[in-house]
């Protein structure tokens, strides 16, 4: 069978059109720079949405997936691998958590949270015990549970009916946070920073009260972990910047640095809830996966490297609300760490994704979150030069927009 040229019309003909990506089609990564077919250069602040947290073919990464690709790539969760143990120990060590269960992505890490919470209050005989209170613009995933969950009616029409004992509130809202929970309520999910919702931190306060109201009622929090875990906020994980400990987390995205891997993290007695049977995952643990986590993990723990993550964040802040004074694009710049969201000023609104495909055009890659909010999430060790260079073309993007507006 002859190959077809592999370019963005094939992908119209051969690929579900979930997605409707650019012409611009990567081939190499080096770093924080990606090159395509043409081989036209690219400052990456993007990261494939929060995951290469190390950037592209980081060569201690390669060496680990080299090696362990001689070794053993699968044999399935039936017996236990040295890589997936090795991985466990690494984030047990560094975590409030005592147990850790592996899954291949976000969503399948908070279909197995919300799962275990469900299950530990069934197995404490709290069989009244089942609903579970979100909040609205979330996101957490694509399953049918998880999408629930977030809240977000753009990714739920069309799919019903829809698991019930999901209760939405507004984020940040302790006043209704607190109406909320009872006895009825089995965990309360949350992002300490909410990502696709407009990166939107927590407050402290929020956070903080979330955990008094678990512990007053009996419920489980939650943390959904999976962008703003493994040094993307500026310590390993957000929930050590916020000072409140959930009972289960949830990490995927960077965990591996594009090779996919996820984990559901929590305590020894909830753990017990996950007797053999009850859950599952054919590829969870995968050895290959779990080999590279494990070097990911070693490398964003350094402490210099969380300080670095600090320092380049200052850098994006600044670059952004200068680009912002210069232009005035930008109503606000917030965020954690390596999470920034750029919120589009008035005059601006409803044009993220017109900027995007202008920064693209000026050889930078960007994201959004939702129609009003460009999100960056570059590489945490993104080179100084690199950032600035992604910085300068970004704002030739915006400045070539504001004169077509």
């Amino acid at each position: 069978m002859d190959i077809p040229e592999l370019n963005r019309a094939l992908y119209d003909q051969v690929m579900v059109p979930s997605y409707n990506p650019p012409a611009v089609m990567p081939v190499r990564g080096e770093g924080s720079r990606l090159w395509d077919q043409q081989g036209r250069e690219y400052v990456d602040l993007a990261g494939g949405i929060a995951v290469t947290a190390l950037g592209h073919a980081h060569p201690r990464l390669v060496a680990a997936l080299t090696e362990q690709a001689q070794r053993l790539w699968h044999v399935s969760n039936v017996l236990a691998t040295e890589p997936a143990l090795a991985l466990a120990a690494r984030l047990t060590g560094l975590t409030f958590a005592e147990r850790v269960y592996f899954a291949n992505s976000g969503g399948e890490a908070n279909e197995a949270a919300l799962k275990l919470a469900r299950r530990y209050a069934y197995d404490r005989g709290e069989r009244g015990r089942s609903e579970i209170i979100a909040f609205g613009q979330a996101f957490h995933g694509r399953t049918l549970f998880t999408v629930t969950a977030g809240g977000q009616p753009k990714y739920t029409e069309g799919f019903g009916p829809l698991p019930g004992g999901i209760r939405h509130l507004p984020y940040n809202d302790v006043e209704a946070l607190e109406a909320a929970v009872n006895r009825h309520t089995c965990a309360v999910l949350m992002e300490p920073v909410q990502g696709e919702g407009g990166v939107v931190p927590a407050d402290p306060e929020f956070a903080a009260a979330a955990r008094r109201l678990c512990d007053a009622h009996g419920a489980l929090l939650i943390f959904d972990e999976v962008q703003t875990g493994v040094g993307r906020t500026g310590d390993l994980y957000a929930y050590m910047g916020l000072g409140v400990e959930p009972d289960i987390l949830t990490t995927a995205k960077a965990l591996g640095n594009g090779i996919p891997v996820a984990a559901m993290l929590t305590r020894g007695a909830i753990a017990e809830s996950f007797q053999p049977g009850t859950h599952g995952s054919t590829y969870g643990g995968n050895p290959l996966a779990c080999a590279v986590a494990s070097e990911v993990i070693d490398i964003v723990s350094d402490p210099e490297v969380l300080a670095g993550v600090r320092a380049r964040s200052e850098r994006l802040r600044d670059g952004l609300a200068t680009i912002g004074a210069r232009h005035g694009c930008f109503a606000e710049v917030r965020g954690r760490g390596l999470l920034i969201g750029a919120e589009l000023a008035e005059a601006w609104k409803g044009r993220a994704r017109e900027v995007l495909q202008a920064a693209m055009g000026e050889g930078v890659m960007t994201l959004v979150a939702g129609p009003d909010v460009i999100r960056l999430a570059p590489s945490l060790i993104i080179p100084d030069e690199d950032l600035d260079a992604g910085l300068e073309r970004l704002e030739r993007a915006i400045a070539g927009l504001g004169d077509r507006s």
